[in-house]
């Protein structure tokens, strides 16, 4: 499967869902996939799909035999919640590949977004915001700055003031 192809699965598997502000969620899914473009297509792809399996019907089996490549199929599991497992485990499967912590960092940069905000209630953001924080506080020690610079340049710039800071803090001058 390419992109293209990856696109429209995920389209047609989200059709009819909205976010928490009433957007349809595919233009989630898609501004993920698309802070993810300069490290290539399997991460493009992995961006589409990555709430797939945990918000639709779609299955691990299903993705394979649809033909999605197995390396996205995995990164697609490696963020997905899953029933029972407590979240620092999922937090260490996550950080423990480059790949899905890419990941997950642009899906948190996106669900971090000023813009996806603005509808929610004051005690959702203030929730929200802590919740995708104190995300951060483990994914980005797990990436390079760089990376997640390029990622956050794309899907929530907003964020960079935050990167700066916390490199200052890492190596004050």
């Amino acid at each position: 499967m390419n992109v293209a192809e990856v696109d429209a699965l995920a389209a047609a598997a989200h059709a009819g869902q909205f976010d928490k502000v009433d957007v349809p969620y595919i233009r989630h899914v898609r501004a993920v996939a698309a802070g993810l473009v300069p490290f290539g297509d399997d991460l493009v792809m992995a961006g589409l799909l990555h709430d797939v399996i945990e918000d639709t019907d779609w299955t691990t089996e299903r993705l394979l035999a649809a033909g999605v490549p197995n390396h996205v199929v995995g990164l697609v599991e490696d963020v997905t919640n899953q029933r029972g497992v407590p979240y620092e485990e999922k937090m260490w499967r996550i950080t423990s590949s480059r790949d899905a912590t890419l990941l997950k960092v642009a899906d948190n940069a996106h669900n971090s977004h000023p813009d996806r905000a603005i509808k929610l209630s004051e005690e959702q953001r203030t929730r929200l915001a802590a919740k995708y924080r104190a995300a951060r506080d483990i994914l980005w020690p797990a990436a390079e700055d760089r990376d997640i610079e390029t990622i956050v340049r794309i899907v929530n710039p907003s964020l960079l003031g935050e990167l700066r800071e916390r490199r200052n803090q890492e190596s004050p001058s």
